[in-house]
């Protein structure tokens, strides 16, 4: 076997792509194995991680589920009720009380996640949703998801 390992020195190592390229005798030719990475963006895996909560947490009319969308400039929330696909109550930083109220203009904080929490709490409320699912979206329970749930169970909704 004249292949050995030094081929490695030759290894041409790229971003995303490493292509081996073994040293053999002279006069014998070679084909080149190329080896591709799965790289993700953050925003992929933010979807994956929501697809796997997602097959666990299901909206139902008795606990439809409180869903959280986090964008760089606002926060959505939609309680929905996923045998019937309908959307039961929402709130976000678009809707004019709460966009009047804050003056942020870098992006919702935690004070600006609060009052949404304690929006969509009230719309429930009134609808008499008591119990809901809390479906984070893939992102971490942390920051403004986390201020978000905590002013909704402050304000009445049982998670």
């Amino acid at each position: 076997m004249s292949a050995s390992l030094s081929f490695l020195q030759s290894a041409c190592v790229c971003p995303q792509q490493l292509s081996f390229r073994p040293k053999l005798a002279s006069g014998t030719s070679y084909q080149t194995l190329n080896v591709e990475s799965k790289v993700r963006t953050p925003r992929e895996g933010r979807i994956a991680r929501h697809s796997r909560v997602r097959k666990k947490v299901e909206g139902t009319p008795e606990r439809p589920r409180l869903c959280v969308f986090r964008s760089n400039k606002h926060l959505y929330v939609q309680v929905i009720d996923d045998t019937k696909m309908h959307t039961l109550a929402s709130a976000s930083t678009m809707q004019k009380p709460i966009s009047e109220e804050f003056d942020y203009s870098s992006g919702p904080t935690t004070d600006v996640a609060k009052k949404v929490g304690e929006a969509v709490a009230k719309s429930c409320l009134e609808k008499g949703i008591m119990k809901v699912a809390f479906d984070r979206g893939g992102y971490p329970y942390h920051g403004r998801v986390k201020a978000l749930a905590e002013a909704a169970r402050e304000h009445g909704l049982e998670f």
